[in-house]
């Protein structure tokens, strides 16, 4: 793959092309696979369940606040990270989850010893990789200062390397196999006091986390590549389903780039689309380098400057509505004209990029810059009178800031600094994956500074032994799988490989042998659950309402009316949701009354069409037992009705 740079003139020419050429952009990627397993949490005894947003208050049990520092990692240095997150000085409140909060989340115990069969899950994951495992098993701290952990650092554990995934259009090889604890979970963003609040269900639950070699060669490899990544990891049977449950974060970069590390890429099919909104962003980025180069632009922001009397008299709605005490604060950027906004509306643009550092550092709702002006209410006028204030010459720009005073000249502190590094080389940085693709800043990119050794939990050692029984126990791999549920159940390679593929066909095997027959174990798993508001919690009753229909308490046509009352309140017994369903058997008797009630309703329909009539009046038939009889009884029992009306 070619690497070689490009000029500012080739980046924006790519930029415009509606198809890149990946090898001439010198596009590189890799992936890192977070998988939550379904095992306890890994330093604690308590289960590994995220409750509902619903369940977070009547089970809150108890609430800590914290603040946390940047320290010094093993090496003495404070990684730049954790700096950048240390200075916004924010609190953090800790909810504490009944039945899933131990003493070990809230950091006010020592780490039990690691879950071995959370190790096992990993380890099993690198024999299907042909990955080699480590001598030793050493478990790190990893600062992590946003919050997102009580103690400010993640435990991680290094388990495996080498190795490589099978991948349509090119193997991708294996870096790194470990495991790690997930983070507390983010309840609300920063409220008007400085306080983030958590909840600690989903700390501490173990994660395997899986990063390749940057041998991806083009966003559709690396969809591919992720499908497979998860298609492994539900092999193994001991893996979370569900939204949020496996996260892919992209490692991506061109030649005229540097490594961006894109998180929150929860939906599969968007992998391709965000790693091409990625380049195309690096690439308008590096025209705009070139462009400020060419102008002979340092980089340089002018000094923050009160300009709030040029707003005296302003209609715009933003400066007039803003709390008593705000200031309208500018910097001018020079040399910076023309280069804030994108190529379109919805393209890259540098004037996005500085007002996400800007509300990274300071927490401001956004900044205003003179490509986007006069908007908003703000005039030609008030324009003219910003840039004579800042002293703006034609080539410049300038940016703004509507709030208190220290907060402002905090924002615009950022600005400065994005300004400054817009002139230099591109920068390694993390950025969020957002809803339409597009990628935004969230912090600089971390690096080994924030790795220091967890020194209360003992290395664990990967005997010979171990790992030849790891090998000797691997599951099927998922082709495989799907071969063997073709065979022993009959059902299609499209079903087959929706179940496996979803990680379902031990829960299809499961109700297949709970007494459900293979098409209505699929029908439950791949239609009816997922279209409820909480599949979590019905799920487990699957089987019980599996050997309810073979024992004939009511009939399949009743399990999608029965799950949806149990959806609603899954506290109900079976035979109570069967009530409130409308549903339970009835017998040949019963069924041969509605059918003769509905045939001689429409008598002569019937003699009009004879048993051309079956499928028509099969609705209303249906309609009325709601499920209490077998659909092959009902249409057995109505074309006798039918029959008998004819003679």
């Amino acid at each position: 793959m070619s690497t070689a740079p490009l000029t500012g003139p080739d980046a924006l020419r790519w930029f415009n092309e509606p198809k890149l050429d990946w090898a001439a952009i010198g596009f590189r990627c890799g992936l890192e696979i977070h998988q939550q397993l379904d095992t306890r949490k890994l330093f604690s005894l308590v289960p590994s369940r995220v409750v509902e947003p619903d369940e977070v208050g009547p089970l809150t049990i108890g609430a800590v606040e914290r603040r946390l520092r940047a320290t010094g990692g093993e090496s003495g240095e404070v990684d730049d990270a954790a700096r950048a997150e240390a200075a916004k000085g924010l609190r953090f409140r800790y909810l504490a989850i009944a039945g899933l909060t131990s003493l070990v989340e809230l950091d006010e115990e020592p780490p039990l010893a690691m879950s071995q069969d959370a190790l096992d899950v990993t380890l099993t994951l690198a024999g299907l990789a042909k990955a080699r495992p480590v001598e030793e098993v050493h478990v790190m701290r990893k600062t992590v200062i946003d919050g997102s952990n009580t103690g400010g650092f993640q435990r991680t554990a290094l388990v495996a390397t080498g190795g490589a995934f099978e991948v349509e259009g090119g193997d991708v090889g294996v870096w790194t196999i470990a495991v790690e604890e997930d983070s507390a979970r983010k309840l609300d963003e920063q409220s008007k006091d400085g306080v983030v609040t958590y909840t600690l269900d989903r700390l501490g639950i173990p994660l395997i986390e899986v990063a390749t070699a940057p041998d991806i060669r083009d966003p559709a490899h690396a969809q591919r590549t992720a499908a497979r990544i998860g298609a492994l990891l539900r092999a193994t049977g001991r893996v979370k389903r569900g939204l949020g449950t496996i996260r892919q974060d992209l490692n991506v970069s061109v030649a005229v780039g540097e490594r961006v590390e894109i998180k929150g890429c929860q939906d599969l099919r968007a992998v391709a689309r965000v790693i091409e909104a990625e380049c195309r962003r690096q690439l308008w980025m590096h025209h705009v380098r070139t462009t400020l180069v060419a102008r002979g632009a340092d980089g340089v922001a002018g000094p923050s400057t009160d300009v709030t009397a040029a707003f005296a008299h302003t209609q715009a709605k933003s400066i007039q509505a803003a709390p008593k005490g705000t200031v309208v604060l500018g910097v001018k950027l020079p040399k910076f004209a023309g280069l804030l906004k994108g190529a379109s509306k919805d393209a890259p643009r540098l004037g996005r990029e500085l007002a996400d550092h800007a509300k990274t550092a300071a927490g401001v709702k956004g900044i205003l810059h003179s490509d986007e002006l006069p908007a908003y209410g703000i005039t030609d006028a008030e324009v003219t009178a910003v840039r004579k204030a800042l002293a703006c010459g034609q080539d410049d720009a300038f940016a703004l800031c509507v709030e208190v005073p220290a907060t402002a000249r905090r924002a615009l502190a950022a600005v400065a600094a994005r300004a400054k590094q817009a002139v230099g080389p591109a920068l390694k940085e993390v950025r969020a994956a957002q809803p339409d693709d597009s990628t935004r800043f969230t912090r600089p990119m971390p690096g080994a500074a924030r790795m220091y050794p967890e020194t209360d939990v003992p290395p664990i050692r990967v005997t010979g032994e171990r790992w030849r029984h790891v090998l000797q126990s691997l599951p099927a791999k998922p082709e495989e799988k799907m071969a063997q549920l073709v065979a022993r159940h009959k059902v299609s390679q499209d079903i087959a490989k929706q179940l496996v593929g979803d990680g379902l066909d031990h829960a299809f095997t499961g109700l297949v042998s709970a007494g459900a027959d293979a098409s209505l174990a699929a029908r439950m798993l791949l239609q009816l659950l997922p279209a409820l508001k909480h599949p979590d919690r019905v799920e487990p009753r699957l089987p019980e309402v599996a050997a309810a229909v073979k024992a004939g308490r009511f009939a399949k046509e009743a399990v999608e009316a029965i799950l949806v009352v149990l959806d609603a309140e899954p506290v109900l017994s079976l035979d109570a949701a069967t009530a409130k369903a409308g549903a339970g058997s009835s017998d040949a008797a019963a069924v041969d009354a509605v059918c003769a009630r509905v045939v001689a309703g429409r008598l002569s329909f019937v003699r009009e069409k004879g048993l051309a009539a079956q499928g028509p009046l099969m609705g209303p038939v249906m309609a009325e037992l709601r499920g209490k009889a077998d659909g092959s009884l009902i249409a057995e029992r109505l074309r006798a009705a039918i029959e008998k009306a004819m003679a």
